[in-house]
C-alpha cells in the first residue's frame, strides 16, 4: 500500500536520497533500495541481545522441536551468557507459522538483503552482543542509543511519542513531595492489555506494599470498568495520599529522572527498558509478548538490574482476557519489596542501574560511542554514494 507512494516519492525528491533508512516492519523498502541503486539500511528499536538471539534461533529453528513442552526452559545456543527461555517467550518473529509465516518471512528476507543496520542501544550496555550481533552483520551494525537523550527540552520530553495526560508541573510537584528513590512508577505500554482481573490485583498489591506509586492507566474496552472498580472499591480514597494514576498518556522521561523514582514496573518494551536504565531506576518486569521477555532476561540475568514479577507465560495479542491472572497481589507486593528494599542485592542493583545510566549520557555526549557512531554511519553512506556516482 505504501510502496507505490513512496517509490514516486523517490522519483520527485531531488537531490536523490544517498540511502533509505527504514523500520524492519517495511520490507518492500528493500525493492525500491535496489530500484533506485542506493543501500537500505533498517533501524531497530530492539537490542542487540534480542537480535542476537532472533538469528541463532533461526539458525536452530528445528531444535525447537525437540522442546516436548511448552513449559519446559532451554537454553540458547552460542549465546554470550546463559539466557533460559521457554518456547512461548522466544520473539515470535523466529516462529514463523500461521497467519504471521508471509510477514515474518518478508521481514526476515528484508534483515538478511539490508545494507546494514542502526540498533537504539549502546556498546557499553551490551558489549558482547553488539560484538557478536556485528560479526553476522559483517560489520555492518551502528549503535547510536539510547535516542530518548535526543530529547533536551522538558516538554519535549513530556510529550514523547504523544501528548501527556497530565500538567507537567503537576506531576513535578506531586513527585517533589516524595522521599528521594521512594516511588515506584507503573506503565505497561500502549499496546497490550491486561485483563481487568489482573489490574485489580496490580492495584491491591501497590496498595499493600505501602509505598508511593504513580500508576498509568490507559484506555481500552475494559477502561470504564476498572475507573468504576478504582471508585467504589474504595481503592481510590485509600491510596490518595501516596498514589497517583495519570489517565492516558504519561510523561515518562520526566518522571523516570526524577530524583524521588526508586523503581519502574514495566511491560519490558525495548524503549521503556532502555530509558529505565538511562534514567539509573531498577526495572520491575513484567513481560507480555514479542521481544520483552528477551528485554527481561538482559535486564535480570545479565545485567543484574532487574527483578522479575514472576509472569512464565506470553500473552496472543487480543486475547488477553483467557490468560486470566499471572501474578495476584501478594506475588506483586513481595516483587515490590525485593526491589524497593534495603537488602544488599537491591542496594548493589541500584548501584549498577545508575551506573549504567551514567555510561548510556556518556555514549550520546561528543566523543562517547554512539556519538561516533552516528558520524561513521554518515561516513560510511558518503562513501558508498561516492562509489555509486
Amino acid at each position: 500500500m505504501l510502496e507505490e507512494p513512496v517509490e514516486n516519492l523517490f522519483k520527485e525528491i531531488e537531490p536523490r536520497p544517498s540511502c533509505i533508512i527504514a523500520d524492519m516492519c517495511l520490507p518492500f523498502t528493500n525493492r525500491i533500495a535496489k530500484n533506485f541503486g542506493i543501500p537500505k539500511i533498517i533501524f531497530h528499536g530492539m537490542c542487540c541481545f534480542n537480535l542476537l538471539c532472533m538469528h541463532i534461533m533461526r539458525q536452530h529453528y528445528e531444535f525447537l522441536d525437540t522442546i516436548e513442552s511448552d513449559k519446559e526452559y532451554f537454553t540458547v545456543p552460542n549465546f554470550p551468557d546463559k539466557a533460559e527461555f521457554t518456547k512461548s517467550q522466544i520473539p515470535m518473529i523466529t516462529q514463523g507459522a500461521g497467519v504471521w509465516k508471509e510477514i515474518l518471512d518478508g521481514i526476515d528476507d528484508g534483515d538478511n538483503t539490508s545494507y546494514g543496520v542502526i540498533v537504539n542501544t549502546f556498546e557499553e550496555l551490551e558489549p558482547a552482543y553488539v560484538r557478536d550481533y556485528k560479526k553476522v552483520k559483517e560489520g555492518k551494525v551502528w549503535s547510536i542509543g539510547p535516542v530518548s537523550l535526543c530529547n533536551k527540552e522538558g516538554v519535549d520530553q513530556a510529550e514523547r511519542g504523544n501528548k501527556a495526560a497530565i500538567d507537567q508541573e503537576e506531576c513535578a510537584k506531586w513527585l517533589d513531595s516524595k522521599e528521594e528513590g521512594s516511588v515506584l512508577y507503573i506503565c505497561l505500554g500502549s499496546i497490550c492489555n491486561l485483563p481487568l482481573s489482573q489490574l485489580k490485583e496490580l492495584g491491591l498489591g501497590l496498595e499493600e506494599s505501602q509505598r508511593p506509586f504513580i500508576w498509568v492507566i490507559r484506555g481500552w474496552e475494559k477502561y470504564d470498568e476498572l475507573l468504576e472498580w478504582l471508585s467504589e472499591s474504595g481503592f481510590k480514597e485509600r491510596i490518595k495520599e501516596r498514589g497517583l494514576l495519570i489517565r492516558g498518556w504519561s510523561p515518562q522521561m520526566l518522571i523516570l529522572s526524577h530524583p524521588a523514582v526508586g523503581g519502574f514496573l514495566t511491560h519490558c518494551g525495548w524503549n521503556s527498558t532502555l530509558e529505565g536504565i538511562t534514567s539509573g531506576v531498577p526495572l520491575l518486569t513484567w513481560p507480555l509478548f514479542g521481544d520483552q521477555f528477551c528485554n527481561e532476561k538482559l535486564a535480570v540475568q545479565v545485567l543484574k538490574v532487574g527483578v522479575r514479577a514472576g509472569v512464565e507465560d506470553s500473552m496472543s495479542w487480543g486475547e488477553e482476557e483467557k490468560i486470566g491472572v499471572l501474578v495476584d497481589k501478594e506475588g506483586v507486593k513481595k516483587a515490590v519489596e525485593e526491589l524497593m528494599g534495603d537488602s544488599d542485592e537491591a542496594i548493589e542493583r541500584r548501584a549498577r542501574v545508575k551506573e549504567l545510566g551514567k555510561l548510556a549520557h556518556k555514549a550520546v555526549d561528543e566523543g562517547g560511542s554512539s556519538h561516533s557512531n552516528i558520524t561513521l554511519l554518515l561516513q560510511d553512506i558518503m562513501q558508498q554514494s561516492q562509489i555509486k556516482n
